[in-house]
């Protein structure tokens, strides 16, 4: 065959691939066996492998490869992806067409009704009719381009045209990336068997997914699509969203049969309402409906908001709710202590999984819905995940049930328990009990305390399990063969974690005070007591008069730290930690006036010259107040690479926002 023939006959492979594909994935409608595809699919591979100046991105072999990608790059939405408002009864979907129909100066207004997958929105980029990229909603101007990722779904086609041929230059189709729940189940199945965190729902699990770096690990995940939208697109002419679910059904792309134009908002909340329990039966979540108005004129005229358009809605689902038993009620105890009362439960189905715990919260709590072992109750998964106790079926007792009285004493360790008059929570402040250990470490070896490289949760687990550690002081008497004998600890690997160990006992006294998890103990506050004390043994031999007369330590907080440095077995643990050499005294320059005092600065995306904690330190240096989270008190958002949903927050705000070489000129002015 010379090479004109074999390009013949890679294009017609391609086109017969693609053919059923389609029929396969999107219609759901095989006419070939698996064996059948799988021998059109080897001879395509075949011919690309001796032909390699053939291979093209469409093609069907390309879905899965490449290397594992290191991160994913930022990219810009070229139509912003907004979010929806919900509602959550008829009498607001009312008011939504009332507002609609006032916008529209009394025009009729038509919707189309969609069901609302409980995914991970996403953008796909089309160039001249083949597949460019796909990206994260993000923060609805840039997300994460997950291009590869997205490759590996069968149902999205890599290249398409209409009936008539015709392709845009650019379209944007939007649609939404989730698991189905037998897949769902099936992953978490494995999960168990090597001990792993499961995921707690489909759309987590989807989500998580997405953002693995491997391409080829994606693909194992079952992962698949409905789009129900468009964004930016050229050389195209649509006068309803009716028409645009048209088109992208004909041009190949799955879209959910199950959507309804409704002539007015009565039959709109009709529709929703028969999917109340109809979702059951679905093989993907939903938790809702999404609302829309039709006409594309109409939706110009109504315009948007800063974040959600005026001419959509989500309707949500109420939480499911469910009737069982209370078996037992045990409680468990946190990282910081506290003690929470658990309810075991009948075992029972609850918005596509088996619930057999509930939390209680508190014990406040038990005496409000006063909750008895032997009780039925009403159980609901908060937000479709957390399942929590909501009221008992009283009328339903036989008296036979029994009353729960909180315990005096930790479960875990025998401390005796403690509660302050400020909070309903009951605590164990032992920090070196069983129960807490695991969180305390991976929070003492956290990014913004000791920022111990390679300590996360399966070696924290690791440590634990096998003795090798009681507390976070022992980390710093880890030998070699201890660490080596952890599973996946190679020779190289242990030296690293050691090293990386080691290399943590200079960090700032700052972040040891917030290492050691002192409750209401913030990195703030850390700063502040390190500036003030400027060593450990003064912070320590603080009284409560010394710490509340300091700016931003308030009584709670100082009755908090006084209380940590009361316990015998915290005293154990900070001796280790200075015997162990790790520095206990301030060595950062003072606090200092400059163009960031009084300035609260947050920080988001990857900087290039410092670590996020490190950026924030230089924040406080300079006189700042480093904050997580945008609000309007936010004086400066610094933005770094890859950017999160705080950049789209203070652009609504209209907070400033500077670059990171902005931030060092600002820093070198306070030198």
């Amino acid at each position: 065959m010379d090479k004109k023939d074999v390009k013949i006959e890679i294009e017609r492979l391609k086109k017969i691939i693609k053919r059923h594909d389609r029929l396969y994935y999107v219609l759901d409608k095989p006419e070939i066996s698996d064996r059948e595809y799988d021998e059109l699919y080897r001879a395509l591979k075949d011919l690309e492998k001796t032909n390699p100046e053939f291979i093209t991105p469409d093609s069907p072999t390309q879905r899965v490869g490449g290397e594992p990608a290191k991160g994913f790059a930022s990219v810009k939405h070229i139509t912003p992806m907004m979010s929806l408002d919900n509602t959550y009864s008829a009498d607001e979907m009312r008011e939504f067409d009332s507002r609609v129909r006032k916008n529209l100066k009394g025009e009729e207004a038509r919707y189309v009704v969609e069901l609302k997958f409980d995914g991970v929105s996403t953008s796909l980029l089309y160039k001249d009719g083949k597949f460019a990229l796909g990206s994260t909603r993000g923060d609805g101007t840039e997300g994460d381009d997950i291009t590869n990722n997205l490759r590996t779904i069968r149902s999205i086609p890599l290249s398409f045209a209409d009936e008539a041929g015709m392709v845009p230059t650019q379209i944007e189709i939007r649609g939404e990336v989730y698991m189905m729940k037998k897949a769902f189940e099936k992953i978490n199945m494995e999960k168990e068997g090597r001990a792993e965190d499961v995921f707690a729902n489909p759309r987590n699990a989807a989500a998580g997914s997405l953002k693995l770096l491997n391409p080829a690990e994606v693909a194992a995940r079952g992962l698949d699509i409905y789009v129900w939208g468009i964004g930016y697109y050229d050389r195209l002419s649509f006068k309803t969203h009716g028409e645009v679910l048209e088109y992208l059904k004909e041009a190949g792309f799955r879209v959910n049969p199950h959507y309804k134009l409704c002539k007015d908002i009565e039959e709109v909340i009709k529709y929703c309402d028969s999917w109340m329990d109809k979702r059951k039966n679905l093989d993907v979540d939903i938790d809702g409906m999404v609302v829309k108005v039709d006409d594309l004129r109409q939706r110009e005229k109504l315009g948007v908001t800063a974040k959600s358009p005026r001419w959509s809605i989500a309707y949500k689902f109420p939480a499911e709710r469910a009737l069982t038993r209370v078996k037992n009620i045990i409680v468990g105890v946190g990282r910081t202590g506290t003690v929470t009362p658990v309810a075991i439960l009948e075992p029972i189905r609850l918005s596509g999984t088996t619930v057999s715990r509930a939390s209680l919260h508190n014990f406040d709590e038990i005496k409000r819905l006063d909750v008895k072992i032997g009780d039925k109750v009403y159980v609901e998964k908060s937000g479709e995940i957390i399942p929590k106790v909501i009221s008992v079926a009283k009328d339903k007792r036989t008296g036979r049930e029994r009353s729960f009285s909180a315990p005096l004493k930790c479960p875990a360790c025998g401390s005796r328990l403690a509660r302050s008059r400020e909070e309903v929570a009951i605590r164990c402040e032992n920090i070196g009990c069983p129960a807490q250990i695991k969180e305390a470490i991976l929070h003492f070896a956290s990014r913004d305390a000791m920022n111990i490289e390679g300590l996360g949760e399966a070696v924290a687990n690791q440590l634990v399990d096998k003795a090798l550690v009681k507390d976070y002081g022992d980390i710093y008497y880890l030998k070699f063969d201890d660490v080596k004998s952890m599973e996946r600890m190679a020779e190289k690997s242990a030296n690293n974690f050691l090293d990386a160990i080691g290399k943590s006992k200079t960090s700032e006294l700052n972040r040891l005070i917030y290492a050691l998890g002192i409750r209401h103990v913030g990195e703030r506050a850390a700063w502040v007591l390190a500036g003030h004390f400027a060593s450990m043994d003064k912070l320590e031999g603080a009284g409560l008069e010394d710490l509340v007369r300091i700016d931003e330590i308030g009584p709670v907080m100082a009755e908090s730290i006084c209380s940590f440095f009361r316990n015998k077995e915290n005293i154990k643990i900070l001796k280790k930690l200075k015997d162990a050499g790790l520095c206990m005294f301030a060595g950062r320059a003072k606090i200092k006036a400059g163009p960031l005092t009084g300035k609260t600065v947050v920080i988001t995306g990857a900087l290039k010259s410092f670590s996020r904690g490190e950026a924030e330190d230089l924040v406080r240096i300079s006189g700042g107040k480093a904050s997580s989270s945008v609000s309007k008190d936010t004086d400066f958002l610094v933005v770094g690479e890859d950017p999160g949903s705080k950049l789209g927050k203070a652009r609504a705000l209209g907070i400033k926002v500077i670059s990171e070489e902005e931030f060092k000129n600002i820093l070198e002015a306070a030198q």
